[in-house]
């Protein structure tokens, strides 16, 4: 699939039009929702090999942020060969009580790959867990950048941030 047919198969499984609230809080006339988009075999595995084309010669582990990110990061991780991790929204109560689930150590370089970037909010939050286990984030990669300040927010945090397509791409917005 190239990367056109690509843009236009997610627009097609994803994007709804009418009042929404957004993760960051903010309103929308349009939606694009992950799910139905991450939920579809060829898509996903589209997404996957255009993530692996990101994974750097240091890159050791692949990251995705539950829940959205969690099939990105194990379609990217089998295309690209590298073990993946996820990172929790919240620690668990239970059992190992940690922020991510998988084998995140320190000295791990880490391609941390996002769904949908609006404001950059929750992979931020990501990427703090993973520097908390002593690793680095080499790059945090979006499908989609909403460009709503997702890049500023993460590059001002010090972070290199990649989009494999933007909403312009999908021929939404202006």
């Amino acid at each position: 699939m190239t990367r056109t047919e690509l843009a236009s198969r997610i627009k097609a499984a994803a994007y709804l039009e009418g009042d929404f609230t957004l993760r960051s809080g903010r309103k929308s006339k349009y939606y694009l929702d992950k799910y139905l988009f991450e939920t579809q075999p060829d898509i996903l595995a589209a997404l996957g090999e255009m993530f692996a084309r990101q994974v750097g010669p240091a890159t050791t582990l692949i990251a995705g942020a539950e829940l959205g990110g969690v099939a990105l990061a194990a379609s990217a991780a089998m295309a690209a060969r590298k073990p993946f991790v996820i990172i929790r929204n919240a620690k668990k109560d239970y059992g190992t009580q940690k922020m991510f689930e998988g084998r995140l150590a320190a000295g791990d370089r880490v391609l941390l790959v996002e769904d949908i970037a609006t404001t950059g909010g929750q992979v931020l939050e990501a990427a703090k867990v993973i520097a908390g286990a002593g690793a680095k984030v080499e790059r945090i990669v979006a499908v989609i950048d909403r460009r709503e300040g997702a890049r500023e927010n993460i590059e001002g945090a010090g972070f290199v941030f990649e989009s494999l397509f933007t909403t312009a791409d999908l021929g939404i917005g202006s």
